[in-house]
C-alpha cells in the first residue's frame, strides 16, 4: 500500500514518499459509482468506451496526454466499484485485506494528498485531524465504516478538488510547476511528476480492482 508520509504540523518539509503512500476545459459524462450520469472535466475528450471511460487523445499535447490517462484510470476504478452495495465494496480476495472500499478511500487520500498537500500546501478534512502515528493505514481500515454513498462521494470530492488545482497550478507554471512542499533535502517535485506518479498509483490499485471486482460478481475486463 502507498503511504505519502504526513509532515509534522507546521513544516513544509516531508519524507520522501514510499512504500505503504475547470478552467473551461470540456466536459463529458461517465457513468460514476453510484450509477447516475455525472459531470467531470477532461481535457480534450473524442470518444468515451462501453464503460464510460474518455479515451485518452492520441495525439495531443503533453498536459492534455497526461490529463487525458489520468482520467481514464480514474474512471475505470468509477466502473470497477460502480453498483455495489457494502458487502461488494467490502470483499476480499485470498489472504489480502484490501477492499474495493479501502481502495476508493484510499485513493481519495491520494488526490488530496498530492493535488492538496504537496502541490498547493493546503490541509483538508478528514485528513487533517487523522492520528496517522497511530494507524498509518487509517483510510483503509476506517472505510469499513462508511457507507458506499459516503465513499464515492468522498472520492468524486476529491477528484474534483485535485482537478481544479490541477488547472490552477498550470495556469501559474505549467507542468514544471514545482510543488510547495519539499523533499527534506529540499527538492520539490514538479506538476508533471505528480501526474506520472497519480497514473501509475491509479493503474496499479486498477489491477488490484480488476482481482476483487470478479470474486464479489464475475464481472471482468481490462
Amino acid at each position: 500500500m502507498r503511504r505519502t508520509p504526513v509532515p509534522s504540523s507546521g513544516s513544509t518539509a516531508s519524507t520522501i514518499p514510499g512504500s505503504s503512500a475547470r478552467c473551461g476545459r470540456p466536459t463529458y459524462l461517465f457513468a460514476p459509482l453510484g450509477g447516475h450520469g455525472t459531470s467531470v472535466d477532461s481535457p480534450s475528450v473524442t470518444d468515451v468506451d462501453e464503460h464510460g471511460r474518455p479515451e485518452p487523445p492520441l495525439a495531443a499535447d503533453e498536459v492534455a496526454t497526461l490529463l487525458g490517462f489520468l482520467d481514464y484510470q480514474r474512471a475505470t476504478l468509477a466502473w470497477k466499484c460502480r453498483g455495489l452495495d457494502a458487502a461488494g465494496l467490502a470483499a476480499t480476495v485470498g489472504v489480502s485485506s484490501m477492499t474495493l472500499g479501502g481502495m476508493l478511500k484510499h485513493l481519495a487520500y491520494v488526490e488530496n494528498a498530492w493535488f492538496c498537500r504537496w502541490l498547493h500546501g493546503q490541509e483538508r478534512p478528514p485528513w487533517d485531524t487523522v492520528d496517522w502515528a497511530a494507524d498509518p493505514d487509517w483510510e483503509w481500515h476506517s472505510a469499513a465504516e462508511d457507507t458506499p454513498e459516503q465513499l464515492f462521494a468522498l472520492w468524486e470530492e476529491c477528484v474534483d478538488r485535485a482537478r481544479s488545482l490541477t488547472a490552477d497550478a498550470l495556469a501559474e507554471g505549467g507542468l514544471g510547476r514545482l510543488a510547495r512542499r519539499t523533499w527534506p533535502d529540499g527538492r520539490a517535485p514538479s506538476l508533471r511528476w505528480i501526474l506520472c506518479h497519480m497514473i501509475e498509483e491509479y493503474a496499479r490499485h486498477n489491477g488490484h480492482a480488476d482481482l476483487i471486482r470478479e470474486s464479489v460478481d464475475g464481472e471482468t475486463g481490462e
